[in-house]
């Protein structure tokens, strides 16, 4: 397999928009929830990340809208991101299927040594 390992914040956003269009403030609500907590992104990563996820055409901007004198974009997820997000998903239960059997090895007892 030549192709890196998705980052966390590119599996993130993809995994949030995987259900449904989501503007920006909701994408920082949806992380947080997808994470448990432990993923806070903030808004200068999340446009960031934004940008270069539609410059790689993984997500497209769904609507534009003006709210209370500000523009809200409105993300969705490409066909491309949603190819690449189950390519993604693929390779991670790959992993966790070779971690869990490499856990179940029984292994032997040697005395005096630590396992």
């Amino acid at each position: 397999m030549t192709e890196r390992a998705m980052q966390e914040p590119t599996l993130l956003l993809l995994t949030a928009l995987a259900d449904a269009p989501r503007h920006g403030y909701a994408l920082i609500q949806e992380i947080a929830a997808i994470s448990g907590g432990r993923v806070r992104m903030r808004t200068g990563t999340l446009y960031g990340a934004l940008d270069r996820l539609l410059q790689q055409g993984l997500i497209r901007v769904e609507s534009e809208e003006v709210v209370d004198g500000r523009a809200r974009r409105t993300y969705a997820l490409a066909e491309d991101g949603r190819t690449a997000l189950a390519a993604e998903a693929d390779r991670l239960r790959a992993v966790v299927a070779e971690a869990d059997r490499r856990l179940t090895v029984v292994r032997p007892h040697v005395k005096g040594a630590f396992a």
